[in-house]
């Protein structure tokens, strides 16, 4: 690459600066924080980064986070959260939800007013457990209940008693999409057979997340990213000794129905709690503050696809990103190689995979993104340096912070820079953003 000389085409406005970030060490579910809160997480998050860059009694521009899974506790959840650390309590706050690309819309939000020059700062983030997931009441329950409340006699009271069911009295969370019932697994190994991704393929990319993570840790990269927290220092999901033999070990646990299945429990990333959050700012906030840019923020966008086959061609679920990169690139003026770093969510391995073959492939370049020839493959070195979900796990909200202080602080390191950003969400969706140094 020729150092930057000619930078993308930028978005007329502000330049928006991430200046660091924060979170606590993930957990895997029903683990070491089987009994701590959404707003407990978050605020230690929050904390965390506040002490480290020295914002105690700061009134931000705003700070925006959000949860995929709330309980009615978590209503105002980011505004009880800035409450709860030392912040001047003058920042607004409010919750943003886009299933597992939250946290980077959370940025989006921020860093659009910032360039837009509506504040100088701000805080974004995200939080999930899913230890704590709510469990509401049956159906049946709840109408027997509000026969109960509007019961005249002691006659009609104990016709409502006698109306409840015992299988109403909970209401079991869902994993499934609303619109097809089928979980998230069960819709990539969908695209896993598409596609032909193998097993192979997939062990070997959950192999190099591990040991990338491993190494980072090791030589002390997340030390100034990362705030201890219930006698975490590291996220417990990361497996040092993990081996290729090892995961080729594991049954399948999507797909099974498929002649030959393909994803497991290493190659798909555990349900997983915690909390991250990013603090972004123009230059001027940043040197006023004592502070010093990491990367810009420069280009973003978010995609949907139509994986019912409501109105045309059904895509894969998770499929998004390989849509919404190709528009960002054609705004900025880059081709998909013009990138020192990939940073691509690893919700399951075979994901990854998907999307990085279908831009390589010349028919779903010219037929479903309309380009003229593939976007091309990518150098495989340089994807996911230091790990990524299936070693650190995905709090669903939480992984967007994750990954942007993470990428924030690779190009500073490396002195100038680009990286792409991806991340894949439920309800055919995709999240993507291009930092820059």
């Amino acid at each position: 690459m020729d150092n930057f000389q000619h930078p993308t085409h930028q978005p007329a406005g502000k330049k928006v600066a991430i200046l660091g970030g924060n979170r606590i060490p993930f957990a895997r579910s029903n683990g070491q924080y089987a009994n701590v809160s959404n707003s407990e997480m978050l605020t230690a998050a929050l904390n965390g980064l506040v002490e480290r860059y020295n914002l105690q009694d700061k009134r931000l521009g705003e700070v925006v986070a959000g949860a995929v899974i709330k309980l009615s506790r978590d209503i105002n959840l980011t505004r009880e959260c800035v409450l709860s650390t030392a912040l001047s309590p003058q920042t607004p706050a409010y919750d943003v939800s886009q299933a597992c690309g939250t946290g980077l819309q959370a940025a989006f939000a921020v860093s659009n007013k910032i360039a837009l020059g509506l504040i100088d700062s701000g805080i974004a983030g995200g939080v999930d457990t899913t230890s704590d997931a709510p469990l509401g009441i049956g159906d049946g329950l709840r109408k027997a209940l509000l026969k109960l409340n509007n019961a005249k006699t002691n006659k009609e009271r104990l016709q409502a008693l006698l109306s409840i069911n015992p299988k109403d009295l909970i209401d079991a969370p869902q994993n499934g999409e609303p619109r097809t019932k089928l979980s998230m697994g069960e819709h990539q190994a969908i695209t896993a057979l598409e596609w032909a991704i193998t097993r192979e393929a997939q062990d070997e990319l959950t192999f190099n997340s591990h040991k990338n993570l491993a190494r980072a840790y090791d030589e002390g990269f997340f030390d100034d990213l990362i705030t201890p927290f219930k006698g975490l220092t590291r996220d417990n999901n990361l497996r040092p000794d993990i081996s290729l033999e090892k995961l080729a070990s594991l049954k399948p646990v999507f797909g099974k129905k498929n002649a030959n299945p393909t994803m497991t429990a290493g190659n798909s990333t555990p349900l997983t709690d915690g909390a991250s959050c990013v603090l972004l700012g123009t230059d001027e906030w940043a040197a006023a503050n004592g502070l010093k840019p990491l990367a810009y923020l420069t280009h973003q966008e978010t995609a949907a696809v139509d994986f019912t086959g409501k109105k045309g061609v059904k895509e894969g679920l998770l499929m998004a990103p390989a849509y919404a990169v190709p528009r960002m690139l054609e705004r900025a003026g880059l081709t998909l190689q013009d990138f020192d770093y990939y940073e691509i969510h690893e919700a399951f391995a075979s994901q990854v995979l998907s999307t990085l073959a279908a831009w390589e492939d010349e028919s779903f370049c010219k037929e479903r993104l309309g380009l003229d020839k593939p976007l091309g493959a990518i150098d495989r070195s340089k994807l996911n340096v230091n790990g990524s979900s299936l070693a650190a796990g995905h709090p669903f909200a939480a992984t967007g912070g994750r990954i942007l202080a993470s990428t924030a602080k690779l190009l500073d390191q490396k002195g100038s820079g680009r990286a792409l950003i991806s991340i894949c969400a439920a309800g055919g969706q995709g999240v993507v953003a291009i930092l820059e140094k």
